[in-house]
């Protein structure tokens, strides 16, 4: 018998929740690399995926199907692709819907090409007229659309168009090229600090000597991070003018104010990656990456996936703040996955903060990262002064929310002209709303989340589900009439309050509520920073990043919230929030100060953070953690199962608490009900696993779920280093 010939197999990637790569045969003719984006069949219909790997073997019992066609988009870099594979083995997400997130840019349509008209050789207008000789000499030899050619030449579109229809110009068809203007390192430089110049040099130079480095970018509210990190990029920029800068923000409604601030710094605009941004544009973004006609990236964690041809700096703002951490479909942490993508490229990142993560800190503490220091405000601001109000001694009065002595700072603010932040953690006018007759709390349908009301629209939403619904007359449990009432105090609630003391003050709401969008909120920040609102009630949406010169005066209406509930990072997240919160006053040369309303004003978080002293809260945080071998000094990670069948989830938790796989220095706890334990009509388990920090978690895990038989009826999710416990 014959040897059989060599047959080349591509394994392609295709999105679809499988655990590896789908083998396909490459036809005589056909030439597959990796990287190459490929259709392929699969059942009927023809799919699209990307080739991880080419290899011959000499043919196997079962005849492959043969790939249909390799695409001639753009391939796929070998150190992106690497990333996504190492993605995915990391959070045990499948390789393909990792890939898929990296092709996410090429699902959009190309943005229709622009109209221009152009003059036509040797003609000229049958009766030319002063308006008609106006338009051909503002369009010269050059290409312009319609209406900027009519404005140029200060005439109406009509007078164009007649021109058109003579058949004096001509219209044509341009292609959207994906191209974004280079920015100008030397443009208008800003002017550094002793302590910004030297964390930008340390940074300009890793980048300019190559290789992985990550740096801490450490700095109190206001010190300037960002005019350091875009210096070093400005230098990056200098020595390489092919570097790709990638700056990753937590919330879309930061991205404006650092794009003018970038724009204003270089000259032109960086490219946007979010959800706000139109397909089309996404598209142009996606291609002008993977062509290296794009040097700076502003944009939301999924920006990591973009294919970049040439990263050489990855800034992650704010890189504390726990929006980096996706926690619907692929579950991820944009913070993690930044710092391995700066690894596989080669690249330098920053983690820029205030109030760094644990996790962060503790890297730098141990050398891992280079820590550098912004100690002072920069300019001549100084941190805001802080006080507790212990609510124990000055109580508010009954059904109002702000004590004596933050009223009469509010009053002394707004007598003054300058601005006030009453910050509050809670969207909507109330957290609760029972039944005076029998008790019984609102929940949304088939979840045990509560139900917020919403005073302005007269609803009552579910902020986990979007549920919501008019506030009914009657309690739906034992009818009672006009009996329901709303506990606790919401944004709307406090702004409600603020109106009735203060009715000559200028108001307003910022939560997400009130600025669903991006547009929405821009223009909120806007009329803030010009001073058009004395006295602005905001949930964690405005405690970051922003720059308000005129705010003097931060109140906390409830700063014990976040310390409540058996959640790991509840002290941590409270400290991080009230101090971004807090150091919103006084940022520019008015002294600002900040009162934080409490019931427990002896809890180490909130001493710590009167007295300015980060280190003592870190410390005893530290400690509490390495005592119980908790993040940094140990790992986590949850499994959740969901299913509209509560049997059916009881059952596989069952089985897997029985296959726990032997194995030192790991404990599971579990398999309970989650806190949430019904979320749109589906029951949820939770099981959570603790290892020491040398223990390969990620091993344990597959070996774990590997023995587990799960229904389709049932949905497991992994979610390496756990930021809800909900």
């Amino acid at each position: 018998m014959g040897r059989r010939s060599a047959v080349k197999v591509a394994s392609v990637l295709i999105p679809l929740p499988v655990p590896e790569a789908f083998d396909y045969e490459v036809p005589e003719g056909l030439t597959a690399v990796r990287g190459d984006q490929v259709t392929v069949p699969l059942g009927p219909r023809l799919i699209r995926g990307v080739v991880a790997e080419v290899f011959e073997t000499t043919g196997s019992n079962r005849r492959l199907k043969a790939i249909d066609q390799v695409l001639s988009e753009h391939r796929l870099p070998e150190r992106t692709l690497t990333f996504v594979e190492w993605a995915a083995r990391w959070t045990l997400s499948p390789p393909g819907e990792m890939a898929a997130t990296a092709l996410k840019g090429l699902r959009a349509p190309r943005p229709r090409p622009e109209r221009r008209v152009k003059r036509v050789e040797g003609r000229s207008p049958a009766r030319p007229t002063a308006t008609r000789t106006a338009v051909l000499e503002a369009l010269g030899q050059r290409s312009m659309t319609g209406p900027d050619l009519a404005r140029a030449a200060n005439v109406s579109t009509g007078v164009v168009k007649g021109l058109v229809d003579e058949g004096v110009l001509t219209v044509i068809e341009i292609e959207a090229v994906a191209a974004f203007d280079a920015p100008d390192p030397d443009h208008a430089p800003a002017i550094l600090n002793p302590d910004q110049a030297a964390s930008a040099t340390v940074i300009a130079d890793a980048v300019a000597a190559g290789g992985f480095a990550p740096f801490l970018l450490d700095g109190v509210t206001g010190s300037g991070k960002t005019e350091a990190y875009l210096e070093a990029a400005a230098r990056a920029l200098r020595h390489n003018p092919t570097a790709q800068v990638l700056i990753l923000l937590p919330e879309i409604a930061l991205t404006q104010a650092l794009i003018e601030r970038i724009t204003a710094r270089f000259g032109a605009a960086p490219a946007e990656w979010h959800s706000g941004v139109t397909p089309p544009k996404r598209r142009q973004v996606w291609e002008a990456v993977v062509a290296g006609r794009c040097n700076i990236v502003v944009g939301a964690r999924s920006a990591l996936f973009l294919p970049y041809a040439n990263l050489r700096l990855l800034v992650v703002d704010e890189e504390h703040d726990g929006s980096f951490k996706q926690e619907e479909g692929l579950v991820y942490h944009g913070r993690d996955l930044a710092v391995a993508r700066g690894r596989i490229e080669g690249a330098t990142v920053v983690l820029a903060s205030a109030t760094p993560s644990l996790e962060t800190l503790w890297n730098a503490r141990q050398g891992r990262y280079g820590w550098l220091k912004l100690a002072a405000r920069h300019g001549a601001a100084v941190l805001p002064d802080i006080d507790l109000i212990d609510l124990r001694t000055c109580p508010p009065d009954p059904q109002t929310w702000l004590s004596a002595p933050l009223r009469e700072a509010i009053g002394e603010t707004f007598a003054k002209g300058e601005q006030s932040l009453l910050f509050l953690n809670r969207r909507g006018y109330a957290p609760v709303v029972l039944c005076r007759a029998c008790g019984h709390r609102l929940t949304a349908p088939d979840t045990d989340s509560w139900l917020v009301e919403h005073r302005y629209t007269g609803r009552l939403v579910c902020h986990l589900t979007g549920f919501s619904m008019m506030k009914p007359k009657l309690c739906p449990s034992c009818g009672a009439e006009d009996s329901l009432v709303p506990v606790g105090p919401g944004v709307e609630r406090v702004e409600e309050e603020v109106r009735r003391l203060f009715p000559e003050a200028r108001t307003a709401i910022f939560s997400s509520d009130t600025v669903p969008d991006g547009a929405s909120a821009r223009a909120l920040i806007q009329s803030m920073a010009e001073g058009e609102i004395d006295i602005l009630v905001a949930t964690q949406a405005a405690a970051k990043g922003h720059n308000f010169p005129r705010l003097t005066l931060v109140g906390v209406v409830d700063a014990d919230l976040g310390l409540r509930g058996g959640d790991l990072r509840a002290a941590e997240r409270t400290y991080q929030l009230l101090a971004q919160a807090t150091g919103r006053a006084g940022r520019a040369d008015k002294p600002g100060r900040a009162l934080l309303q409490t019931w427990t004003p002896e809890h180490p978080v909130l001493m710590a953070l009167a007295a300015g002293d980060r280190d003592a809260f870190v410390e005893a945080e530290m400690g509490e953690r390495e005592a119980a071998s908790l993040p940094p000094h140990g790992r986590l990670a949850a499994i959740i199962l969901s299913s509209e069948n509560a049997m059916a989830v009881e059952k596989v938790a069952r089985d897997l608490a029985e296959a726990i796989p032997n194995a030192e220095r790991v404990e599971v706890y579990g398999p309970a009900d989650a806190p949430l334990a019904l979320v749109r009509g589906r029951r949820r388990k939770r099981l959570l696993v603790r290892a020491d920090r040398d223990v390969n978690l990620q091993a344990f895990l597959r070996a774990w779920l590997a023995r587990v038989k799960v229904p389709a009826s049932v949905r497991l999710t992994v979610d390496v280093d756990p930021y809800s416990f909900l």
